[in-house]
């Protein structure tokens, strides 16, 4: 890409990553990496407008049934497509048919716009994420393929080591931080061509693990906040983005929101 590339839209699909979870605002509101990209390409195009359709929770095969033929409707410069990772997380999952509805919204989306973005999604490290690893490996070896089949630009959110760090992680340990997001901002802003601001691959500075005591703590304050509600909604077929719009579903000029201006 051009280091003059002009972008004058942007849209967003995907799940809970592209929504902005854990990058919390004042207000209540997640901002999240797609927001502070829109920012950042709206400062340099006056005209330039966004819509985030992502909505927590969703599997892919609801991203492409019900977001990617809005977006392709929509005709933006730029449309960002991050999904298949709660499918991958799930305890059981059928990962030809997440390759199947990973083809079907790309074949829909690359089309319509002037520039699709994929990502290999950051994965936190730890004992858990250990188990879900390889599939997690397999769902980008597929990204990596429709990538190169339909001209589309790829995000490595997962080699680099820093967004493997627990600091850049939530409490939730599924979420990246404010910290996290804004490196994966200026990893999409790079990708797409326009000049660094800095080397979003930087490691954070060494820093001495917590004690046994704390660990074990932050431990149980997971289970109970964050992992048993998980488990329920996976058993019962709940999901955390049931009834829930999409965050910003038009397509219209951007401004920054004033919960973000104070934060």
């Amino acid at each position: 890409m051009e280091m003059n590339a002009s972008y004058t839209s942007f849209v967003a699909v995907g799940d809970s990553f592209t929504e902005g979870m854990s990058d919390l605002l004042p207000d209540g509101s997640y901002r999240g990496w797609a927001d502070l990209l829109a920012g950042r390409l709206a400062a340099r195009e006056p005209a330039f407008r966004y819509a985030n359709l992502a909505v927590r929770g969703k599997l892919i095969s609801q991203i492409a049934a019900e977001q990617a033929p809005v977006a392709a409707a929509m005709g933006a410069d730029v449309v960002t497509l991050v999904g298949g990772l709660n499918d991958a997380l799930r305890p059981k999952v059928d990962m030809r048919r997440v390759r199947g509805h990973l083809e079907e919204a790309v074949e829909l989306l690359a089309p319509s716009c002037k520039t699709l973005v994929l990502m290999r999604s950051p994965g936190r490290n730890g004992p858990v994420m250990e188990r879900f690893r390889p599939r997690m490996e397999e769902l980008f070896v597929i990204i990596e393929e429709l990538a190169e089949r339909h001209g589309a630009l790829v995000v490595d959110l997962y080699g680099p080591a820093v967004l493997g760090d627990q600091r850049m992680w939530d409490v939730d340990r599924l979420h990246l931080t404010a910290e996290g997001h804004r490196r994966v901002a200026e990893a999409v802003w790079q990708t797409l061509g326009l000049p660094s601001q800095e080397d979003w691959r930087t490691e954070l500075p060494p820093s001495l693990p917590p004690g046994w005591t704390v660990r074990r703590s932050q431990d149980l304050s997971f289970a109970r906040q964050h992992l048993l509600p998980w488990i329920g909604r996976r058993l019962t077929g709940r999901s955390s983005g049931d009834g829930r719009p999409a965050k910003r579903p038009e397509l219209l000029p951007y401004e920054t929101p004033a919960a973000e201006r104070l934060s």
